[in-house]
C-alpha cells in the first residue's frame, strides 16, 4: 500500500478535462433545464512501464429539480497493483529491503532501481454536490466527499458562490473546502530518519521484532487541508472567453510518506543504511491559472497556463491545450498536449552521506524533485441515436526526473539514479 503514490496517480488519472465553451475543470456552469437526468459512466486504465498499473471505474449522475436545482452524485472505484520507487538508490550489488509490515523481505537486482512491490490497494470514493440558483445572477453550491482504502481515509466538505454581472458576460466565483484525512500505514508510522531493521542482522526472531518495533509508532495520524479559490470568467466575444483563478491551500498534520526511504551511503557511494524519510508537518501552496477557450468554425480550442509554488520551495509550470474538431455533427476528434516542469523541494535529496549530520527533513521521492513531463493524447467521440454519446481516449505520458545539482561519486556515477517514468492512459466513456 502506497498512500501518497495513490493520491498522485488519482490526480493523474483525472488531469484532462474535455469541456466545451463555457466550461472548465475549475468552474462548470450547468443548465439544469436541459436534461432531467444524465448518467455518465467510464472505465480507465493507467499503466506505467514496469511499475504501477491501475484500473478505475467511474459513475456520475446528474438530476435536475425544476430549473433552479441540480444534484450531482459520483462514485469511483479503482484498483492499483505493481511496484513503486522506494527512494533508495541503485547499487552494483543486489539489495534486500524489509517490507512495511515487517513480516517479509524483497530483493532488488544489482543495477536496478529499487521498487517496492507491496504497492496494491482498492479505493472507493463517493461524492455529492448540490447547486441552487438563488436569483438570476446568483448561484450557490455545496458538496460532500469521502474515500476509503486499506490504509487511508479521507472526508471532505466544500461550498461556493457565483455571481454573474456585466449583462451575464462576467462571472465571479468564490469557493472553499475542508478535508480531513486519517493515515494508518501498514506496520505503523516509521520513526523519522530511523534505520530499516533487517532480519539477517539478528540472531532470533524476537530480537529482530524488537528492533523493528523500535522504528515504528503504532498509532495512526491525520492531516487537515483547507482550500480556497477565487475565479473570474469573462466572455470576450461571441466565440471566445477567458478564465483566471487564484488558489490557496493550507495543509497541516502528517505529510510524510511512510513507505519511502533514503539510502545512507559512504564516500564510495555504497549504501550502509536505509532511513525512513521525514517531511515538514505543514505546507502552504498557491497557484494561478489562466485559460482562453474559443469556438472555431468546426471545433473548439483552449490554451491554459498554471503557475504553482509552496513553502517547501516547490515551483511548477504547466502548459496545456485541447483542440476538438468536428468531422460531422455527430463525430469529433480531439488532440491533447500538456507540458509540466517542476523545481525540487528544499529538503529533497537523492541520498544522504553517512559522515554528515542527519538533517531535520529529507526525502528522496522523485515526485518532489526536479522533473519535467509531457502528455500526448487523442480522443474520439460519437453521438448516438437519442442523444447518447460514446467516447474513447488514449494518452501517452512521460516523466523525466532530473538531478537537483547533487554531486555523484563512487559507484553512484555508474547508476541510473533518475530513470524516466512512462505510462499509457486509456479510457472508454458512455453518456446517456
Amino acid at each position: 500500500m502506497q498512500l501518497t503514490s495513490h493520491k498522485n496517480i488519482a490526480k493523474a488519472l483525472a488531469v484532462a478535462s474535455y469541456a466545451l465553451v463555457g466550461q472548465s475543470a475549475q468552474a462548470v456552469t450547468q443548465d439544469p433545464s436541459q436534461d432531467d437526468l444524465k448518467v455518465d459512466a467510464a472505465i480507465m486504465y493507467y499503466g506505467e512501464q514496469d511499475r504501477v498499473q491501475a484500473v478505475e471505474a467511474i459513475g456520475n449522475v446528474q438530476k435536475s429539480f425544476g430549473d433552479k436545482s441540480l444534484l450531482n452524485a459520483k462514485i469511483v472505484v479503482d484498483s492499483l497493483t505493481g511496484a513503486s520507487a522506494s527512494g533508495a538508490v541503485a547499487q552494483n550489488n543486489s539489495q534486500t529491503f524489509t517490507r512495511p509490515s515487517g513480516k517479509g523481505e524483497y530483493q532488488v537486482t544489482a543495477g536496478d532501481t529499487p521498487l517496492d512491490d507491496t504497492f496494491q490497494d482498492t479505493r472507493l470514493q463517493l461524492s455529492a454536490n448540490w447547486s441552487e440558483i438563488l436569483a438570476p445572477r446568483w448561484k450557490v453550491n455545496t458538496g460532500v466527499y469521502g474515500s476509503r482504502e486499506f490504509d487511508y481515509t479521507s472526508l471532505g466538505l466544500n461550498g461556493g458562490v457565483e455571481h454573474n454581472f456585466n449583462k451575464n458576460n462576467t462571472t465571479l466565483a468564490l469557493s472553499g473546502g475542508y478535508t480531513y484525512d486519517i493515515v494508518d500505514p501498514v506496520g505503523g508510522r516509521p520513526v523519522a530518519l530511523s534505520a530499516m531493521a533487517h532480519r539477517s542482522d539478528y540472531l532470533t526472531e524476537a530480537a529482530y521484532q524488537a528492533a523493528f518495533d523500535n522504528t515504528r509508532i503504532d498509532s495512526s495520524d491525520n492531516k487537515n487541508t483547507f482550500d480556497a479559490m477565487v475565479s473570474l470568467t469573462q466572455v470576450l466575444s461571441r466565440h471566445w472567453l477567458f478564465q483566471a483563478n487564484y488558489s490557496l491551500s493550507s495543509v497541516s498534520g502528517y505529510l510524510t510518506d511512510p513507505y519511502k526511504v533514503l539510502s545512507q551511503v559512504d564516500n564510495s557511494g555504497t549504501t550502509l543504511n536505509y532511513l525512513y524519510e521525514n517531511r515538514p508537518d505543514s505546507r502552504l501552496k498557491q497557484s494561478v491559472f489562466m485559460m482562453a477557450k474559443g469556438a472555431l468554425q468546426k471545433g473548439v480550442i483552449d490554451f491554459s497556463y498554471r503557475f504553482s509554488s509552496d513553502d517547501w520551495d516547490i515551483q511548477s509550470h504547466t502548459l496545456e491545450t485541447h483542440y476538438r474538431y468536428y468531422f460531422s455533427g455527430n463525430f469529433y476528434g480531439q488532440l491533447h498536449l500538456r507540458y509540466y516542469q517542476q523545481q525540487a523541494a528544499e529538503f529533497y535529496t537523492p541520498f544522504l552521506l553517512d559522515n554528515n549530520p542527519l538533517p531535520k527533513y529529507a526525502s528522496a521521492d522523485y515526485r518532489i524533485g526536479d522533473m519535467s513531463a509531457y502528455t500526448l493524447g487523442v480522443k474520439f467521440g460519437q453521438r448516438l441515436t437519442g442523444g447518447n454519446e460514446l467516447s474513447y481516449r488514449l494518452e501517452y505520458y512521460q516523466q523525466t526526473p532530473d538531478n537537483n545539482g547533487t554531486e555523484l561519486f563512487g559507484q553512484l556515477q555508474q547508476q541510473q539514479l533518475f530513470p524516466e517514468v512512462k505510462a499509457i492512459v486509456a479510457q472508454f466513456s458512455y453518456s446517456f
